[in-house]
């Protein structure tokens, strides 16, 4: 359907499979992948965390640098590009390792890319927890899917909401719970006439404004 549309595999380090990574080179998938430590690339990286203690011993403050080399573990198929976080903090030494077949630069490849994962994991969160999309206790398998569409739908929504109505608001950043509970769960009294139905909220309500612009933003005049 979309051919020129290339697709970027991103994960954490239970997902780097030498038949995965292969699979991803074959069909020219880009990948972005972390990579677990273990005594080979400790050897290896060893001169840059040594250098990022050094520097840290003498400023005091938080060292991070980024490198690249190549490396194949013994069951892999080839060697693959490895990039370095070489890390020194109050606490320690903190090496973090990702495998790839991109070109980007290696701080790019770490921070534009993988770090992001951390956030896509905080949204699967406000899904489950917030809009409920585990609760799937049917006895049959298209009810459970059909719950898990149903809170999906809720999802889409309000992201939407988050993004076009919220931009440049005191809730632009808000969970899915805070939106919830702030804008979605009021208290109002519902009246109804042949020609319209009317919600009267309270004078006090404390997002009444906020509430006001998003009508505004998201309903056509």
């Amino acid at each position: 359907m979309w051919p020129e549309v290339r697709i970027i595999f991103r994960a954490d380090s239970g997902f780097c499979r030498w038949k995965t990574l292969k699979y991803c080179d074959k069909n020219d998938i880009g990948y972005v992948v972390g990579l677990a430590t273990n005594a080979t690339l400790k050897r290896l990286v060893a001169p840059f965390m040594n250098a990022a203690k050094n520097a840290y011993d003498v400023t005091g403050f938080k060292q991070r640098d980024f490198h690249e080399f190549e490396y194949g573990a013994i069951t892999w198929d080839r060697k693959r590009r490895i990039i370095l976080k070489a890390e020194h903090l109050d606490k320690g030494a903190n090496a973090r390792f990702v495998v790839t077949n991109l070109e980007l630069p290696p701080e790019d490849i770490y921070d534009g890319l993988y770090t992001q994962r951390g956030d896509m994991e905080n949204r699967i969160k406000e899904q489950q927890l917030y809009l409920y999309a585990d609760r799937t206790s049917c006895s049959r398998f298209v009810a459970n899917q059909f719950r898990l569409l149903l809170a999906s739908a809720a999802y889409v929504l309000i992201e939407y909401l988050r993004r076009e109505g919220l931009a440049g608001t005191e809730l632009a950043r808000a969970q899915v719970s805070t939106i919830r509970l702030k804008l979605f769960k009021i208290a109002a009294r519902v009246v109804v006439s042949v020609r319209r139905i009317v919600l009267h909220l309270s004078s006090g309500y404390p997002y009444r404004m906020l509430l006001t612009r998003l009508a505004t933003q998201l309903v056509p005049t």
